[in-house]
């Protein structure tokens, strides 16, 4: 019998890298250029060509305002959110306003959700995984920041879904990169997990009771501080400088600030090695009656320090709020493992040494070791590894918005999953028939929460205040994402809500629960997706080889331009009829095009 093969799959702010069990051992499979790890960015070009990795970042330059970068930065995200509001601001491409205010990207006229993008990366890993194994792989584990909120677990849900995955677990990163560090190591350890990626940062205390059995004690984190954040902070200043000295604003420039970003990203790496750097943009500002203008500063490691010292300081700080939580000290840890390409700045490996009083440990690749411990998990899933055991912990609190505006904890930060609760409540007005649960998420020691959903349990019977009991019941699953019901204890009628983001397309405040109707006609049309999209990487798989052999054929390549924009036109035709369940004509035109270009392969 086969192995089923179960991804894991790292999807970054920065890189996004995919690994496998092979064997008894998880492997990291190279992308088609070679690299362990694909840069997270997406590019739509003139003609409505989709660019993903390598691809989309080099071609950034010329195509700034259309070439997408740390979309996982704001998905799940309100237009609304300071976290967006400060995406706009250091962004070249547009981000615009969707349904329900969500965060959406425009991109060659077109408005694209976030979700779409994480799909484009995650249909990528896939590709690059079966290309690789020889094999179709359907099933899926995908790692999230420990901090992400349900909003942000479930678009990540629905960003595998659009990429036809089965994401069978979502797991958080600091947690994955814990499995890759002890697997198949049988001493009892307990090690705090230090994740300062791209885009997020994450701690975690983590227990390894003995061979196999990983229980994660406590884990926090800051959903928006990350890598992006150094590059922002010397980008700052760069641009100041450049103003000071030539009266010129960069940031009205999409061109120069993508090439003041690329450079600024270059810098920061090479100061982990060296003590000065040179960044030099001849032509940077190239139209006006000042141009042309020429950047070149001298920039040392001491002066990214001092920019970006507070930033460090801010991730002490929650490894502080972490070790709280579990009720340890630094004493009590017996390693530090450090994860995410942040964590390779001399200045950050200073400051967690300081803090634990020991040498960060390099067992783990700082890259790659979240997509390994993924696809351990994965494994374990499938029972290709029967002596795994992961227990892992809710990082938010939980509960609703009581009468008078105050929040009622239901379940608390640092739960262990899966996990359910349930808690009393009775009416607060005289003659109330009905009653409106408020879902929050937070953390209500700094008064940081959001507003998740609502639902609304109706026809109770009229009577007086504190009369009648509701019983409101929270269940949370491995995955970090739960629901929700409530009970009239007097006649047991019930309502019950998966908690969908605010932000989902096609809800609403006031329809968050699916009829059975709606629920079948989403499978079906789910289902054709999935078909279609099946159909969709054939011919693209078709087009790589087309490549290969095309040369200066122009029948050749005329027929994979073609085929191009069929692509194309077939992926706009599912995103923008979302009511539509039959995908028929566009299956056929696929396979027409397929069929045309295996007859000039022959």
């Amino acid at each position: 019998m086969a192995t089923e093969h179960v991804l894991g799959i790292d999807l970054g702010t920065t890189n996004c890298c995919v690994a496998v069990m092979d064997g008894a051992s998880p492997q990291v499979i190279r992308n088609r250029v070679g690299y362990a790890t694909t840069p997270s960015v997406v590019a739509v070009t003139a003609d409505g060509k989709e660019l993903i990795g390598q691809l989309a970042q080099r071609q950034a330059i010329s195509n700034p305002e259309h070439t997408v970068a740390a979309a996982k930065r704001f998905i799940g995200r309100r237009m609304d959110s300071p976290e967006v509001q400060h995406a706009i601001e250091h962004s070249a491409f547009k981000i615009v306003a969707g349904a329900n205010n969500e965060a959406m990207v425009e991109l060659q006229g077109r408005r694209t959700r976030v979700e779409e993008i994480s799909a484009m990366l995650l249909r990528e890993m896939r590709a690059t995984a079966e290309e690789s194994l020889e094999s179709k792989v359907e099933k899926a584990v995908v790692t999230v920041p420990a901090y992400f909120n349900d909003s942000q677990r479930q678009a990540v849900r629905d960003a595998g879904k659009i990429a036809g995955l089965n994401v069978i677990r979502i797991i958080n990163e600091p947690t994955a990169a814990a499995l890759a560090y002890g697997f198949g190591r049988a001493e009892p350890q307990t090690i705090a997990v230090y994740d300062l990626g791209g885009g997020t940062f994450d701690i975690s205390i983590v227990r390894i009771q003995s061979k196999g059995h990983f229980q994660v004690i406590s884990t926090t984190g800051d959903s928006y501080l990350g890598g992006e954040d150094f590059d922002n902070r010397l980008m700052d200043w760069l641009i100041r400088g450049f103003h000071a000295h030539h009266q010129v604003d960069l940031t009205e420039s999409p061109v120069a600030l993508q090439r003041l970003r690329s450079a600024v990203q270059k810098a920061k790496c090479d100061l982990s090695a060296l003590s000065t750097v040179e960044i030099q943009l001849p032509f940077l500002v190239s139209d006006g009656p000042k141009a042309p203008l020429h950047m070149d500063y001298s920039i040392n490691r001491d002066q990214l320090e001092q920019l970006t010292k507070d930033l460090i300081a801010r991730t002490l700080d929650i490894c502080d709020h972490a070790m709280n939580f579990a009720r340890i000290d630094e004493n009590a840890i017996d390693d530090v493992v450090l994860v995410g390409g942040m964590t390779r700045m001399p200045a950050v490996q200073r400051a967690v040494q300081e803090r634990f009083g020991k040498a960060p440990s390099k067992r783990v690749h700082p890259d790659e070791a979240v997509a390994l411990g993924a696809a351990i998990q994965g494994a374990s899933m499938v029972q290709e590894l029967e002596d795994v055991e992961l227990q892992d912990v809710t990082a938010h609190a939980l509960g609703i918005l009581a009468a008078g505006g105050t929040f009622q904890e239901l379940i608390p930060s640092n739960t262990t999953l899966p996990h359910s609760c349930s808690r009393i409540f009775t009416t607060n007005r005289d003659q109330q028939v009905s009653v409106q649960v408020v879902v929050m998420q937070g953390d209500p020691s700094t008064a940081s929460m959001e507003r998740l959903g609502e639902f609304a349990l109706t026809g109770l019977r009229p009577a007086k205040a504190g009369e009648l009991e509701v019983d409101v019941r929270f269940e949370i699953d491995d995955d970090g994402i739960f629901k929700v019901s409530a009970t009239d204890l007097e006649t047991g009628k019930d309502q019950s809500v998966e908690v969908i983001p605010r932000s989902a397309v096609g809800g609403s405040d006031e329809s968050l629960s699916e009829s059975p109707q709606d629920k079948e006609s989403e499978r079906k049309r789910d289902e054709e997706i999935r078909r279609l999209g099946d159909l969709l990487e054939g011919l693209e798989r078709l087009l790589h080889k087309v490549g290969e052999e095309a040369h200066a054929n122009p029948a050749v390549i005329a027929t994979a331009k073609k085929a191009q924009q069929v692509i194309t036109h077939v992926r706009r035709t599912v995103d923008t009829k979302p009511e539509a369940s039959d995908f028929s004509k566009e299956a056929e035109l696929v396979a027409r095009v397929r069929k045309a270009i295996e007859r000039m392969l022959k």
